[in-house]
């Protein structure tokens, strides 16, 4: 495949994704409450929410200063100039997706709002059909047989 059929993304997608599903989470817990989740304590999913939540930021913060230092654009709206596979990329190739769905799931444990849950999966879900093949499409023709290595080696999300 030739490098130059295959570009990026046009439009941020994944962070648009998951902003509009929380903010969609955030106003239906307000029109309809769906059952909370039962805890022995009321301050144990506040906690583990918090805990996911800093994990998730850390995340993120690793993957976007890992990309950066590699001269490689944070957004999927750019061209990438080398195949990051250091930091957390060793682990999942798409570290930076990871990090929101764990972000937006930590705010339904913190909050007590289960729509996050479902937002998590919608966002998830999408950023899996509309952004990664589009981006596998053009590390694949940009790196070829060394991000064919990678992708065999390294789990999509987790």
């Amino acid at each position: 495949m030739n490098a130059y059929r295959a570009k990026p993304l046009k439009y941020p997608w994944p962070p648009m994704l998951y902003l509009t599903s929380i903010l969609m989470a955030i106003v239906a817990g307000r029109v309809a409450t769906l059952a909370p989740l039962p805890s022995p304590d009321p301050l144990l999913l506040p906690a583990v929410g918090l805990v996911i939540g800093l994990l998730a930021v850390s995340l993120d913060i690793w993957a976007v200063r890992t990309l950066i230092d590699r001269q490689t654009p944070v957004l999927d709206t750019g061209c990438a100039k080398y195949l990051v596979t250091c930091g957390p990329f060793r682990f999942s190739r798409n570290p930076i997706y990871l990090a929101y769905t764990l972000f937006t799931l930590s705010l339904g444990l913190i909050s007590g709002n289960s729509w996050f849950f479902l937002a998590a999966l919608v966002s998830a879900t999408a950023t899996r059909i509309i952004a990664i093949p589009s981006e596998e499409r053009h590390l694949e023709a940009r790196f070829g047989f060394d991000y064919e290595s990678y992708r065999k080696r390294t789990r999509c999300w987790f």
